[in-house]
């Protein structure tokens, strides 16, 4: 199968999801319209259950081994989240602009920034940044990390993006979608992306 092939593909639901993440059993999806957070089974696509609804909106959302991390778009903050109960533990912030894209490389946090169209490193236990890209040339939705790279949501030209951690250079791309992408995924196989156009999370080949 090609890359950037849709394997298959989850949904429609209601309401329009926005960020993604896997945590090695299912995924989590956020909505910014229902201030939800949905657990979704990747087999069959059935949502097992809901977290929330929080005051505020989810936008960005990853998985730590042990706990859920959100981006609020506005205010611009991180929340820790325990997917059990969803009880917020704590909240780290305020970041200067407001985060969309969220990942978690098994030490450090990764926010991608929509308008201003950068990525930082964060500390998960300080909420200081440790390095920023510069900016690129297009809007940053998603983000993904493989275990050695990030992947990148590229809304501007509906495609994912392939980023070295270290020079922030993108190695690749994969895509050129008829749909709007918006959160991205990893299950440690493949990519998961959601289809904002169409209102379904696809899993996308590499």
């Amino acid at each position: 199968m090609a890359s950037g092939a849709i394997i298959r593909s989850l949904g429609p639901y209601t309401p329009k999801f926005y960020g993604l993440t896997f945590d090695g059993r299912t995924l989590w999806a956020t909505s910014y319209d229902t201030k939800l957070i949905y657990q979704i089974d990747p087999v069959s696509g059935t949502i097992i259950r809901t977290l929330g609804p929080y005051e505020v909106s989810p936008i960005g959302i990853t998985f730590d081994g042990r706990t859920l991390w959100v981006a609020i778009y506005s205010p611009s903050v991180l929340y820790q989240i325990d997917p059990e109960s969803g009880t917020v533990i704590r909240q780290i912030g305020a970041l200067v602009q407001r985060p969309y894209g969220l990942t978690f490389d098994g030490r450090t946090l990764w926010v991608a920034f929509k308008v201003n169209r950068y990525i930082d490193q964060v500390d998960p236990e300080s909420g200081t940044i440790i390095r920023a890209s510069g900016v690129y040339a297009f809007d940053l939705y998603g983000l993904a990390f493989d275990g050695r790279r990030l992947w990148a949501v590229d809304f501007t030209n509906k495609r994912i993006c392939q980023v070295d951690p270290e020079t922030f250079t993108i190695i690749t791309t994969v895509g050129a979608f008829a749909f709007n992408p918006s959160g991205l995924t990893f299950d440690g196989r493949a990519l998961w992306v959601v289809d904002q156009t169409n209102n379904l999370i696809d899993q996308i080949s590499l």
